[in-house]
């Protein structure tokens, strides 16, 4: 996440908004109350209803669009408590990258005020934060599957299991025991920052699943 957050206090009006944005050249910010506690969010979208009903033809959709009926407020809006999105949506600190991009993707924003369990602002998550993850270099991926995935699941055959990484694409070459362990290991791996894809290459035979066999059963 990024630590130094622009934010705006719920009182700022609409003119100081716009030059906030314009001077930091962010879509949105998180609205604070009291010492930094989010209150919600202020973005571009949230602005353009001023400028669309000032030309008149806000007036024309307004009828043929009743739902609109939140621009209509907001086009009259001039402090950041009127013009908000709340609540804002937000994650903790410990949430993973992974759980970031889904609440992205279903709630349909760009970016995540990081709080704590008060609510108080920590930081903020971005779609630029997310991406930054595959820039992250090949090697530095492989020594994390090596350490995190192959030493756990095969200890005694680390060194038998071959790890490589294009990319951000991840093979696992090499002879194992147990066959059922590879869908495990592909998904550990898919898990660790900055793997784009997992090619599982490990051959073996699948465990005995029907315990010790006695003599001529």
């Amino acid at each position: 996440m990024t630590q130094t957050v622009v934010a705006v206090g719920r009182d700022a009006p609409f003119k100081e908004i716009v030059r906030t944005m314009e001077q930091w050249k962010v879509s949105a910010m998180p609205v604070l109350e009291g010492e930094g506690r989010v209150i919600g969010v202020v973005s571009e979208a949230d602005l353009l209803p001023k400028e669309e009903f000032r030309t008149g033809e806000g007036e024309r959709m307004l009828r043929q669009q009743r739902q609109r009926l939140l621009d209509v407020a907001k086009a009259g809006a001039t402090r950041a408590q009127e013009l908000m999105s709340t609540p804002a949506v937000t994650v903790h600190p410990d949430a993973t990258l992974a759980n970031a991009a889904r609440i992205m993707a279903v709630r349909h924003v760009k970016r995540l005020p990081v709080v704590d369990d008060l609510g108080m602002l920590q930081g903020i998550v971005s779609r630029a934060d997310l991406l930054k993850v595959f820039l992250r270099p090949d090697e530095e991926i492989a020594d994390e599957v090596r350490r995190t995935v192959v030493s756990c699941l095969f200890p005694s055959l680390g060194h038998a299991v071959h790890v490589s990484v294009r990319e951000g694409v991840v093979t696992l070459r090499g002879d194992i025991r147990d066959t059922s362990l590879v869908s495990v290991a592909v998904r550990l791996v898919r898990a660790v920052e900055g793997v784009v894809d997992v090619e599982p290459l490990l051959t073996g035979e699948p465990a005995d699943q029907g315990g010790p066999r006695t003599p001529g059963s």
